[in-house]
């Protein structure tokens, strides 16, 4: 038995493999890379009224109903968007999702696509969640030539989803 490790290894039945990394960049340059995309879909975002007319944020899209979030995330190598539901009770999320499954056919008219539905996800932060959502894969933030269809793929469901929400966010009142 070795009494150190090689930097980059790891031990795995007296063998060494070197690590999979998905990008080249320290945790603080992908971090700044993340917050120029964020920022700059922002500023894009920010000439976009609501649903209603009101000037909106639209990274951080207030429902009003408490564990009920509408999440955009975007990674090395896919976007995803979704409707998460992370109340601590399984019940209380279960009751949502029923309420969301009685809204199923307004929510597709609205973003024009059908959704993946996940009942239990682990959110990636060891809470469980359910989620309504769909993904691109192949695009990355990390190249910022992807940014445009990044874009692309946000803006146009996230719109949705606010017009969805102006329609359905009545049916959720008792979740408040």
């Amino acid at each position: 038995m070795l009494p150190f490790r090689r930097r980059g290894h790891y031990r795995n039945s007296g063998t060494f493999a070197p690590f999979k990394r998905k990008h080249l960049y320290s945790k603080a340059e992908a971090s700044a890379i993340r917050e120029a995309f964020w920022t700059a879909f922002g500023q894009y975002m920010a000439l976009q009224l609501s649903a209603e007319g009101l000037k909106i944020n639209w990274i951080n899209y207030r429902t009003g109903i408490r564990h009920l979030q509408f999440r955009m995330e975007a990674g090395p190598d896919k976007a995803c968007i979704a409707i998460e539901l992370s109340a601590p009770d399984a019940g209380i999320r279960e009751l949502m999702l029923e309420q969301f499954r009685a809204l199923r056919s307004m929510l597709e008219a609205h973003t024009e696509e059908v959704w993946r539905w996940d009942n239990t996800v682990d959110n990636g932060q060891g809470r469980v969640v359910s989620r309504i959502g769909t993904c691109m894969e192949g695009v990355s933030i990390f190249r910022q030539g992807d940014w445009p269809a990044l874009i692309s793929f946000f803006k146009p469901r996230m719109m949705a989803l606010d017009a969805f929400w102006t329609d359905a966010q009545h049916g959720f009142e008792l979740f408040r």
